[in-house]
């Protein structure tokens, strides 16, 4: 199972930068960095909910789920 993170995606579209992102949803560059890299292991929703507020953007938009592959 994988969760992609589409974040990067957003932020281009919306000519936003990771900073500016960081300061409008009051969240560390390091913790944002994780999210986006696809390393974090879980968000809370208040966080979604605000970074779906500034991005003006539904969860989905943010998350996606890719099912993993097995082997023959």
């Amino acid at each position: 199972m994988a969760i992609i993170i589409n974040l990067d995606v957003l932020l281009a579209e919306r000519k936003m930068s990771v900073t500016e992102l960081s300061e409008k949803v009051g969240i560390t560059m390091a913790n944002l960095s994780v999210l986006k890299n696809g390393k974090a292991k879980a968000i809370r929703f208040s966080t979604l909910a605000k970074i779906c507020e500034v991005l003006q953007c539904q969860p989905g938009d943010l998350l996606a789920y890719q099912q993993s592959r097995t082997a023959p």
